[in-house]
């Protein structure tokens, strides 16, 4: 999210500075040589904890339930508020900051975007619990995965100080709407690649734990492995269709995602690793969540008794076995492949919401009545796509 949130601000800060004020532009620019040169690890927090849905930021009993200014001083502000799912908080040096939302004058306050070290005085950060993040703690090397982490948080603002030269968007309301969808398509897009690539660690250890049993090539099998592939490439298929037609928003640069297409690739996303974890534990058996410890497989005493039940072909000993099936349960039944597939970049009626600014029902409605002979004087569109410019489309490209 680090990287969204730089390429979404190298964007607006530069249609900002093309429209005459160029003073975040000379501050984001700054921060983004800073980030470089010392190689840092960014986090990109847009999702406030929002309290009351139905609420507007305002109207929350809680006025923290979005980011906001508290306190405007000479060297800089003073913010409050939470970010919420935020992937690798805790291992990243600094945090980027976006609005969640497009705001509107009576709540400018809240229309606020800036950078801070995670070591900064007032930041909070609380860490989520994940399935089986118990097991990396008992010292073993099987059943947690110790060797692989995945973990979102909480980081809570807790009246923070924030200086000038570190804030990029400051009660620029009108600059919010755009933000959001630029932060957003970049983002949805990117999980075409991050869940295909989890997709491929569990079409592979699907594909080993089927040899183990003697069953990779038996046609209901192929059939499924077949199934798990197209889902996995389909939504990485998407996410590339969303780069290669990309869009230029600055003069100087400043290449945007398709956004239909990186919507469509995350509305995959949302679907598609369900039914992939689906046929992973179909083909790979009861075992994916009945399996014995590691440490009753290390006990001498019962050892041997484990390793001749669990063994199936012989030349795939038990214990790899039993490694491959807890390498499947910890990423087929994870937050970072189901949960967050679904909630992460923005549920699917985000995406649909998208989809329906987007598409132009009227030209195609056109299109079919020219092609059906109901309206003979249509002029056909010069674009093959029945669409419609984004929002910020229509108001960033020069």
């Amino acid at each position: 999210m680090g990287w969204d949130a730089l390429n979404t601000l190298y964007i607006i800060t530069g249609k900002m500075a093309e429209r005459g004020d160029g003073v975040y532009r000379e501050r984001f620019l700054k921060y983004l040589e800073h980030v470089q040169r010392r190689d840092l690890a960014l986090a990109g927090a847009m999702t406030d904890v929002k309290g009351v849905r139905t609420l507007r930021p305002s109207e929350q009993p809680n006025p923290d339930a979005y980011v906001r200014l508290v306190e405007e001083r000479d060297d800089g502000i003073i913010v409050s508020g939470a970010k919420a799912n935020i992937t690798g908080i805790a291992a990243v040096d600094e945090v980027v900051v976006l609005p969640t939302r497009a705001m509107t004058e009576q709540v400018a306050a809240y229309a606020v975007s800036f950078a801070v070290p995670l070591d900064t005085p007032g930041v909070v950060v609380v860490v989520g619990r994940q399935i089986n993040d118990a097991r990396r703690m008992e010292g073993g090397d099987i059943d947690g995965v110790p060797y692989m982490a995945h973990h979102e948080g909480l980081i809570i603002f807790n009246n923070v100080f924030v200086p000038w030269d570190r804030v990029f968007v400051y009660k620029d309301w009108r600059w919010t709407g755009p933000l959001v969808e630029i932060f957003a398509s970049y983002h949805r897009h990117g999980y075409g690649g991050c869940k295909a690539g989890l997709g491929d660690v569990i079409i592979g250890a699907t594909y080993e734990l089927a040899k183990a049993i003697g069953v990779d090539n038996k046609p209901n099998v192929v059939d499924k492995l077949a199934e798990m592939t197209f889902l996995n490439e389909s939504m990485y298929s998407a996410g590339l269709a969303a780069s290669w037609e990309g869009s230029k928003l600055l003069k100087e640069g400043g290449w945007w995602v398709n956004p239909m297409y990186a919507n469509v690739t995350k509305h995959l996303v949302a679907r598609f690793p369900y039914e992939i974890s689906k046929l992973a534990h179909d083909i790979a058996g009861g075992i994916v969540g009945t399996a014995p410890s590691e440490f009753d497989l290390k006990n001498e005493e019962i050892r041997n008794l484990l390793e001749k039940y669990l063994q199936g072909v012989p030349e795939i000993p038990a214990e790899e076995r039993l490694r491959l099936v807890r390498l499947l349960e910890n990423v087929s039944v994870s937050v970072g492949f189901l949960i967050e597939s679904v909630h992460g970049a923005g549920s699917p009626a985000a995406q649909k919401i998208m989809f329906n600014r987007l598409y132009d029902y009227e030209k195609a409605g056109e299109i079919a009545k020219a092609l059906s002979r109901v309206k003979v004087t249509v002029k056909l569109p010069k674009a093959p796509e029945p669409r419609r410019p984004s929002e910020s489309e229509k108001l960033l490209c020069f």
